[in-house]
């Protein structure tokens, strides 16, 4: 009865049947969200985590059907590591290479040319949720001087139990699509803490409703708009046919809408951890709660801002702030800040598959971000520079770099979502490698744009300090 139905609502949309079943898993958060805060806050953890462990494995199994057996069988090995190797370095290499195994196993085998919804895609959610959970229970095992502030609040004091793990590997507000939680604040939840009165459920229904509806708003901009830009189009004669400038425009609408797509995802899914309690931030100097701890967009600053390092922190803010817990602060042994960043960027791109698009999207993020420091850092210590910028031409230069801003981040974003070399080669082709051209020539450029334009006193002081 439900195949059916859902193939009718597919075909009406216009979506792939598994996309729309993503949309409704998503959607069905928030009747679960209100079930657990009606009849359930108040009940003994076991009872919660039991309901988050059947709930978020529902929706598994409606998406997924029997390859749920992927996610049960790492979280029941990752139980086990904890408990038979204990707060040892052993124990969290075997969790890292085990689930990064696993998960890059299942890249490929089920990997095609084409982005799927598959049992893959919340297994790599999962994935840094078990290696997060390894290193969270190693820091408990250290003294409080030798962890930094996010480690002191993330570690665990004692292991936790199967059920615990499993309500936090499965809870419905994360498992799908995200976002990134400790399993510290997982328990704060079921402890009644997440709460701006603490032990009574929490206030947050139109904190919640807020993303909701946002979350919505870009679900129907995407849906409209989304058909007019498909990744397919790259590879037609007819783009390649168009002017150089059209091109380029088309990137930059294309990169637009697209990503709409994951900002709807995590807004509603947002919306889902505010309800049931899990988005409570404590609150700000005023005294006004915040609801803010499971964001994964800030909306606005990613509208409106022209920089691409504004961007990348507006967009997948915890898994964001996961790869820097675990892996770019812990890379410090390299003694190297940029020996760390190629490392983590390394790390995010064959997390999210084996493509080699994904290697090149995020070998650009790095070159475009480093660009963009030391731009910044010229504009700043020459006053030519920083007199100009803050001048009556400001206005215009907001404009031009924000369009430099979104062609570029389009172009980065292509071989991401077309993957294989073969298409985003033929992309880059038809622009003419810009992208590339202009960030070498910038980076090859901007030290003799430095010597030209800083006072020799400025380059001295920078020296001395």
């Amino acid at each position: 009865m439900a195949a059916p139905l859902l193939e009718k609502v597919s075909d009406y949309l216009g979506s792939p049947e598994p996309a729309v079943r993503l949309i409704l898993s998503i959607l069905i958060g928030y009747p679960f969200a209100l079930v657990y805060r009606r009849f359930l806050f108040h009940q003994s953890a076991s009872i919660i985590h039991l309901f988050h462990t059947l709930s978020g494995l529902s929706l598994a199994v409606f998406n997924f059907g029997s390859q749920v057996y992927h996610s049960a069988l790492c979280i029941v090995v990752q139980f086990l590591f904890l408990r038979l190797m204990g707060r040892t370095v052993t124990a969290v290499l075997s969790s890292f290479i085990f689930q990064m195994a696993y998960l890059l196993t299942g890249y490929y085998y089920t990997a095609t040319d084409e982005y799927d919804i598959k049992w893959t895609m919340p297994h790599c959610v999962l994935a840094l949720k078990l290696i997060g959970l390894s290193l969270d229970y190693y820091d408990g095992g250290k003294e409080p001087s030798q962890l930094n502030a996010e480690q002191k609040q993330a570690a665990l004091s004692s292991p936790p139990s199967l059920l615990e793990v499993c309500g936090f590997s499965y809870f419905y507000g994360g498992f799908l699509v995200g976002p990134q939680f400790t399993l510290r604040n997982y328990l704060r939840l079921v402890s009644r803490e997440m709460s701006d009165c603490p032990g009574q459920v929490p206030n947050s229904a139109i904190p919640a409703l807020k993303r909701f509806c946002l979350g919505l708003f870009f679900l129907v901009i995407f849906t409209i708009c989304g058909p007019y830009y498909p990744d397919s189009y790259y590879l037609t004669d007819e783009y390649e046919a168009q002017p150089f400038w059209y091109r380029c425009i088309y990137i930059l609408l294309w990169a637009k809408v697209n990503l709409y797509k994951y900002v709807t995802c995590w807004l509603i899914t947002e919306g889902v951890c505010i309800l049931s309690g899990l988005g409570y931030n404590g609150r700000t100097e005023t005294g006004e709660p915040q609801w803010d701890a499971c964001a994964n967009m800030r909306v606005w600053m990613f509208e409106t801002t022209p920089l691409f390092t504004g961007t990348i922190s507006s967009f997948n803010i915890n898994t964001n702030a996961w790869v820097a817990r675990h892996i770019f602060k812990r890379m410090k042994f390299l003694g190297n800040k940029m020996a760390s960043q190629m490392g983590t960027l390394f790390f995010l791109a064959i997390w999210h598959g084996l493509h080699s698009g994904y290697i090149i999207c995020f070998s650009m993020e790095f070159i475009i971000v480093n660009v963009e420091k030391q731009a910044q850092t010229l504009v700043k210590d020459s006053p030519m520079l920083s007199d100009f910028a803050k001048g009556p031409f400001y206005p215009l230069i907001y404009v031009v770099q924000q369009f430099i801003h979104w062609v570029f981040m389009g172009y980065s974003l292509v071989p991401f979502c077309l993957f294989t070399y073969d298409k985003w080669l033929k992309v880059y082709s038809s622009v003419y490698f810009c992208g590339h051209i202009f960030f070498f020539a910038a980076f090859l450029l901007l030290p003799y744009i430095r010597k030209a334009l800083v006072p020799r006193k400025m380059k001295s002081e920078k020296k001395e300090d």
